[in-house]
């Protein structure tokens, strides 16, 4: 009989990406690896439940949705989330920062103190810099001056991100954007008196993920479906994404969509890919005069 694991998403440690499983267990990745599983045949995706609990009734959730909980335990998990604004209370310090990802793609948002920069590193940021550090709200306050006062958002998608992560500028330019945008932020006069200004300390994550000299991707795993496969060389990793080497080219996963499948290990010679990818079309290349 052959061995289940149920995908628990993708973690980051200091050394790497880490494949997590519903037992507990991680399964390190490294550069020029084999990922290969298969979807289990008659399965489906259900809800992983929220903050810590089972989903009571585990729903089916859509194989293209990248939540992972039903409309229940979605609300559930996101009653006691900073994201959702429904922590004003939380008395632990938290920082803020400026996230970059590519050209013209600069963020900025928060985390707590205590998670250091794991939240870089889940977003896919390649460059980013602290901005302050203090109470949530202050934090909160800081956010939004930077999105009224410099139009600097607080998301960007990931189908953005992805596109421009193999055609990335040198160090210098990299730093660039996120360097005159600190010093725009520190010659703010309404800025929060409880947030203590941070120095602008970049930190370049391009040799973490495996950007340099990566190939441009030709497609994205639009969803895993029951008995699909998915095998390829892993070349770059960055947020949730891993970019596989297949024979169709660079094909990016988004591990999110693996959360909530039972998947099982893949033979030797099972085919690269048997599962919806959507083309990514060169956005240099123009279709006609207009």
């Amino acid at each position: 009989m052959r061995r289940v694991w149920r995908c628990a998403g993708l973690r980051w440690s200091v050394d790497g990406p880490v494949l997590m499983w519903g037992d507990g267990r991680g399964s390190s990745l490294g550069w020029g690896q084999r990922v290969a599983f298969g979807v289990v045949e008659g399965g489906v995706r259900t809800c992983v439940g929220a903050r810590g609990h089972a989903c009571p009734v585990a729903a089916v959730v859509s194989g293209r949705s990248t939540g992972v909980r039903c409309e229940e335990c979605a609300r559930l998990d996101r009653t006691h989330s900073v994201a959702a604004d429904t922590m004003a209370d939380d008395p632990r310090p938290y920082r803020v920062y400026l996230a970059w990802f590519g050209p013209g793609m600069v963020k900025v948002g928060i985390t707590r103190v205590e998670r250091g920069s794991a939240r870089l590193l889940e977003q896919g940021a390649v460059v980013f810099s602290w901005l302050g550090q203090g109470p949530l709200m202050a934090a909160r306050r800081a956010e939004e001056l930077l999105r009224a006062a410099l139009k600097v958002p607080d998301r960007i998608p990931y189908a953005d991100k992805r596109v421009v992560r193999a055609g990335l500028p040198g160090p210098g330019e990299r730093v660039a954007e996120i360097r005159g945008l600190h010093e725009r932020v520190g010659r703010l006069d309404a800025w929060p008196e409880s947030l203590q200004r941070a120095p602008f300390e970049p930190v370049d994550h391009t040799e973490v993920f495996g950007l340099a000299g990566l190939a441009p991707a030709v497609g994205v795993v639009s969803e895993l479906v029951p008995g699909g496969v998915v095998s390829g060389e892993l070349c770059a990793a960055a947020g949730p994404d891993l970019h596989l080497r297949t024979g169709r080219g660079v094909v990016v996963l988004d591990t999110r969509l693996m959360t909530g499948w039972e998947l099982t290990a893949a033979g030797d010679g099972a085919a690269g890919l048997s599962v919806p990818v959507r083309e990514l079309r060169d956005s240099t290349v123009q279709d006609g005069l207009f």
